[in-house]
């Protein structure tokens, strides 16, 4: 065997080193064996993070692992610039995540083992790294399961909160189920085209084998699970309500973005000659996730439940990237998730920081918040506009950039469609808005004064919604990588 090949495997080997390094800090930075609450500050991890992310995105400009496609492992493992530079996208909002959780994490009543918490994180992301550089279906499903069993145990982290078991439960049956789907799906493709190699299995797809159309129907059905799509969305408002809110805030955008990628990756590479039965699939799903996500968005009073059928609504616009499988749709995605993360991360860092402080969740709760805390009030407005695309905030870019690859492909209702359900969307955002500026509150929400981390964390997803939409040579580096993938 040939030892060299892990070289090409640097990105996850750096988190990897990270992980090993969190848990032997752990073991000895932990006084009391038998409660198991350690010292372990966010500062490490963070540290340690940030050193990781900056390499994995600063691999792809030195040309540490290769320009263009490098293979290993007989192709199982695959490499890009576009991959590694997707992972440091991932690796830096779990970077603001860890920022996000130090209050939570640091109450005594939450009984929190943040060493346990840090690692967990940290295995569900290089699962998705594997998933990101699969070129193989075994790989692509390891990378899967390893990205969701831990996830499970983040979602039922405060394991005295019956709310976040019962999230717990429901995650991992629907996430069972989809698995099973998803897996019956491979093992068709496998049965006719006897390899599970991305690249060979598409010179033996016909567009009039109905196995290998099942088997489609059937992968787009476990993946859009992941990505939290109508009619597989069912799980995600009481998942997001019940979970902590930071691993809300890092399941909605980070498993997110890993699985849409692997999405346009597998229907392009695996399936692109059923490219006009994926087509229909995929228009159909993404009417239903974003018009019923809208709809159900205006009846919501809990906002991380409001924040669940945003997602949704979301990741039918993340799809749109998908439609047509042109290398402008993967720059399209790939900049939509960079935008997305920023802005719905810094609006779950609000919703963290007001929860901690003062243990409301309410919309109604929010009512005179600019009254007494204008800032988080104010950032919280961006976030929002960012997320209804409003110029000339990033998310007006980001929704621009992906109608623009869709009308491209020749989607023209659909694009309309869409644009449609953004003016809807914008209703329900300026809801919050409207409880912050004009409602009053008889007891609004005291004044007081975050953290350090919480406000590192804004102050990173504050440049991300402004910068990002300003500053064009973010979409121009991307779509660089887009053409070699």
């Amino acid at each position: 065997m040939d030892y060299s090949q892990f070289l090409y495997m640097t990105d996850e080997l750096s988190l990897l080193a990270v992980i090993i390094v969190l848990f032997l800090a752990d073991l000895i930075m932990c006084p009391d064996k038998k409660s198991g609450r350690g010292t372990l500050n966010t500062c490490l991890p963070a540290v340690l993070l940030l050193i990781q992310t900056v390499y994995v995105l600063a691999a792809p400009c030195l040309g540490a692992c290769g320009e263009g496609e490098v293979q290993a492992f007989g192709g199982m493992y695959v490499h890009t610039p576009m991959m590694s530079f997707l992972k440091g996208v991932l690796s830096v909002g779990t970077l603001i995540v860890f920022l996000m959780g130090h209050v939570w994490m640091k109450r005594e009543e939450n009984h929190i083992k943040q060493g346990e918490f840090y690692i967990l994180t940290l295995s569900t992301l290089l699962g998705m790294y594997f998933m990101i550089s699969a070129g193989h279906f075994l790989m692509f499903f390891i990378g899967l399961e390893l990205a969701s069993v831990p996830m499970t145990a983040l979602v039922a982290f405060t394991k005295k909160n019956q709310e976040s078991a019962e999230a717990a439960a429901k995650y991992i049956l629907t996430a069972l189920f989809s698995s099973g789907l998803l897996l019956y799906g491979i093992s068709l493709v496998y049965g006719t085209c006897g390899t599970l190699y991305f690249n060979e299995i598409a010179s033996h797809v016909d567009t009039g084998n109905l196995v290998q159309l099942a088997a489609l129907v059937l992968f787009v059905s476990g993946i859009g699970f992941k990505i939290s799509l109508v009619p597989f969305h069912l799980w995600t408002a009481d998942t997001y309500q019940g979970a902590p809110t930071t691993v809300t805030g890092y399941l909605s955008v980070i498993s997110k973005g890993a699985a849409a990628f692997v999405m346009f990756v597998v229907l392009t590479k695996v399936f692109g000659p059923l490219v006009e039965q994926w087509n229909l699939i995929l228009f159909w799903i993404i009417i239903a996730s974003i018009t019923l996500a809208n709809i159900f968005a205006v009846r919501q009073n809990n906002i991380k439940r409001f924040m669940a059928f945003s997602a949704i609504s979301q990741a039918g616009y993340l799809v749109l990237g998908v439609m047509g499988g042109t290398a402008q749709g993967m720059t399209a995605l790939v900049y939509y998730l960079l935008v997305y993360l920023a802005a719905n991360l810094g609006a779950f860092l609000i919703i963290n920081i007001i929860e901690q402080r003062s243990g409301k969740l309410l919309i109604s709760d929010y009512d005179g918040l600019y009254q007494t805390n204008p800032k988080l009030a104010f950032l919280m407005t961006l976030c929002l506009f960012s997320l209804a695309g409003i110029p000339p905030f990033a998310g007006f870019f980001s929704k621009f950039f992906i109608f623009m690859a869709a009308f491209k492909a020749g989607f023209w209702v659909l694009v309309f469609i869409a644009l449609v359900n953004t003016v809807i969307s914008l209703y329900y955002y300026l809801l919050i808005v409207k409880a912050m500026y004009i409602k009053e509150n008889d007891a609004p929400i005291a004044r007081f004064q975050s953290d350090g981390y919480t406000r590192v964390g804004l102050a990173l997803c504050l440049l991300g919604v402004v910068l990002t939409g300003i500053v064009s040579c973010f979409y121009q580096y991307i779509d660089a990588f887009s053409y070699g993938m």
